[in-house]
């Protein structure tokens, strides 16, 4: 049989799962036309962005998640948006966040080895200017996107 399991897995991280409405009815003892419409009704008002997978991203070969803490050059430190919209863009990027504090950036990064994620960092210094970065190695995540591995 034809293997499409990275195609699965790209489309699942964008979003293409939907919630198991009978399994959700069983669990909360309510009838399943019930949770449909509140599901629909979230998604309206934008409660709910996106449904998505959570992966053993080792089994996927992106077993390599670094935090990177990142200060900008004065030019972009007034419009930090403007990077991380651009650094979002990378397909290895699980996060952007705009913090205070020392840093003005803080990227989660998933690669598949140290090599990829040193690529990621000299090729982002260069291209954003990044004035100085500080990564965060896991070694072990318990629990990520509210469920206990």
């Amino acid at each position: 049989m034809k293997d499409i399991r990275p195609k699965l897995i790209d489309l699942f991280k964008k979003g293409f799962c939907t919630p198991q409405i009978s399994r959700i009815a069983k669990k909360l003892h309510e009838p399943s036309t019930t949770i449909h419409y509140n599901i629909k009704k979230m998604e309206q008002e934008g409660t709910i962005k996106a449904y998505k997978a959570v992966f053993d991203y080792k089994k996927i070969d992106e077993g390599h998640c670094s935090y990177i803490m990142i200060n900008l050059v004065q030019e972009k430190y007034g419009d930090p948006e403007e990077v991380a919209k651009l650094i979002a863009k990378d397909p290895r990027v699980e996060s952007v966040d705009i913090c205070t504090g020392e840093y003005e950036l803080l990227v989660k990064l998933r690669t598949k080895d140290i090599d990829e994620y040193y690529e990621f960092v000299k090729h982002a210094i260069k291209k954003y200017g990044f004035t100085k970065t500080i990564s965060v190695t896991s070694l072990k995540q318990i629990k990520t996107e509210f469920v206990e591995t």
